[in-house]
């Protein structure tokens, strides 16, 4: 690798990551690949998916969070990008662990915060930097992949274009998220592809919530893991990035309670209880 010091990423291997919803069905995704590997051979380069619904910034944005903090310090490239050539910007943002690349329309703001905070933000616009055609509708080929290729070889974010500040970067509404009178109400952040509808909610919402509940009128159990719950019953419980979710024991939650992003979910207490449970028994830590 060569050039100068990355801005955020220090010393670290030259690493990329692409996130969009280009699909797998054409070769937008092998495009971004060769630009990469034509200006960065050395690089490695992390499918993290390619299947995120089309135009849905929300749940790109979420994948992008809450995958980022456990990938190599590098260059994070996310493309899902309804406002391709309008006047929509096209950003890169450092933060203390990595770079992310793609459109200022949400997308990269959740991440940021999870790699601890934008410290700087660029406009992507030095034309050197671009392909020297840029397509209207194909910003990931020929915009965002030759950024992320340069600073992954080290160029300085600087060079990419004039610096915008922080505070004027677009971002998503912030979700729904009500709790009181032994409850909670939260807007659905994602579905996953078993089906598990994870909500907007912090997973500590569900700590003085009693081992029977009730979801969208439904019955539930409160639960550490999905076999906590009978095969077929609904189950909430705390998700591995920390937010209350629901799943079904061997099933769709998504499919049970009819429910998409964006949608509201109920999660209220009741006072039945499984047998061998005292009422009110809460749910406590997993063990070390």
């Amino acid at each position: 690798m060569t050039g100068g010091p990355r801005d955020g990423v220090g010393d670290a291997p030259a690493w990329i990551s692409l996130t969009t919803d280009y699909g797998l069905a054409d070769g937008f995704v092998a495009a971004c690949h060769g630009v990469i590997g034509r200006l960065a051979p050395a690089a490695r380069v992390i499918d993290v998916t390619h299947l995120v619904p089309p135009a849905d910034v929300r749940r790109g944005a979420a994948v992008l969070a809450q995958t980022v903090p456990y990938l190599p310090v590098g260059v994070h490239v996310a493309v899902v990008d309804p406002g391709v050539g309008t006047a929509r910007r096209g950003i890169a943002l450092a933060t203390p662990g990595g770079l992310l690349v793609g459109p200022d329309n949400g997308l990269l703001l959740d991440a940021a915060t999870t790699l601890g905070g934008v410290t700087s933000a660029v406009e992507l616009t030095n034309p050197h930097w671009l392909a020297p055609e840029v397509s209207r509708t194909f910003h990931g080929r020929d915009v965002f992949a030759p950024v992320a290729a340069r600073l992954a070889l080290g160029a300085p974010l600087a060079g990419a274009g004039p610096a915008v500040d922080p505070a004027g970067l677009v971002r998503l509404p912030e979700p729904v998220v009500r709790s009181g009178d032994g409850g909670l109400t939260a807007e659905v952040l994602t579905v996953d592809h078993f089906g598990n509808v994870q909500l907007a909610a912090p997973g500590g919402l569900l700590a003085a919530l009693p081992a029977r509940l009730r979801v969208a009128g439904r019955p539930a159990t409160h639960g550490r893991t999905f076999g906590d719950a009978p095969p077929g019953e609904l189950v909430v419980h705390v998700d591995s990035a920390g937010r209350v979710a629901v799943a079904v024991n061997g099933g769709r939650a998504a499919d049970v309670l009819a429910v998409g992003p964006g949608d509201l979910v109920s999660v209220t207490a009741t006072a039945e209880e499984p047998p061998g449970r005292p009422a009110g028994a809460e749910i406590g830590p997993l063990p070390d």
